[in-house]
C-alpha cells in the first residue's frame, strides 16, 4: 500500500486501486460541494473525493467495481473521520442507486483501447474505455438526467483523446446544459473539467 497527498491531507492506495493523478487532482480542485447536498461519486477509488465532499458537510454516496477499491476508501474515510457521511456501494456507473442528487461526482476512464489490448481486471476498469474511449462515458451521459434532482449538476473529467464536442452534444440532446470549468494541458493530451445540468 503506497500513501499519496492532496493538500495536506493523505490517501492510501492498495495496490489494486486507482492510484489519483493529474485527472483526479483537477477534479478535486474544482470540487464544489456544499453542506447538506447529496451527492453521489461514481468510481470512487481510494475515495479522495467522496471524502473531500463529505468533509465540506456533504452527504455522500461513493460506488465502484472494484470491491479492493471501496474497502480502500472505508479505510480512508475512517482515518479522515467521514466514514458515518458516505455510504459504499458495490456496481457498475448508476446500477447501485436508485435515487437523485444534487451533485454527482465522476471521473470516468478515457483510454482508447481495442478489445484484444484490454486486461478486464478491475484496476484496468479504471481506464479501459473501447476503441475510442467513449464505452462509459456515453452511458453515463444517457442516463445522468435520471438521476439529477431539478437543481442538480455533475461535475466530470474528459480528454481531448475522447471527443469532448461529442460530449457536450450529447449533454445538449438529454436537455442539460454543459460548461467548462477548468482545463490542463499535459504532454499527449488536454483535460477538461465539464459541469452539467438543467440550471446551475
Amino acid at each position: 500500500m503506497v500513501e499519496i497527498g492532496y493538500k495536506g491531507k493523505i490517501f492510501k492506495i492498495g495496490a489494486s486501486v486507482y492510484e489519483p493523478a493529474e485527472d483526479t487532482f483537477l477534479l478535486a480542485d474544482n470540487l464544489d460541494a456544499r453542506s447538506g447536498e447529496r451527492v453521489l461519486e461514481i468510481g470512487t477509488g481510494c475515495g479522495l473525493l467522496a471524502i473531500l465532499a463529505a468533509k465540506a458537510g456533504a452527504w455522500v454516496v461513493a460506488t465502484d467495481i472494484n470491491q479492493a477499491a471501496l474497502e480502500c476508501a472505508r479505510v480512508n474515510a475512517h482515518a479522515h473521520g467521514v466514514a458515518n457521511r458516505i455510504d459504499f456501494r458495490l456496481g457498475n456507473l448508476f446500477e447501485p442507486v436508485a435515487e437523485r442528487f444534487d451533485f454527482v461526482i465522476f471521473n470516468p476512464p478515457y483510454l482508447p483501447i481495442e478489445p484484444r489490448e484490454a486486461f478486464g481486471t478491475p484496476l484496468d476498469l479504471a481506464w479501459e474505455a473501447g476503441p475510442d474511449g467513449r464505452v462509459v462515458i456515453d452511458r453515463f451521459l444517457n442516463e445522468l438526467s435520471e438521476y439529477l434532482t431539478p437543481n442538480g449538476h455533475a461535475l466530470f473529467v474528459q480528454s481531448s483523446l475522447t471527443n469532448v464536442e461529442k460530449t457536450i452534444r450529447a449533454l445538449g440532446a438529454n436537455g442539460l446544459r454543459v460548461e467548462v470549468v477548468a482545463r490542463r494541458k499535459l504532454s499527449f493530451e488536454e483535460l477538461f473539467i465539464l459541469r452539467a445540468g438543467a440550471s446551475f
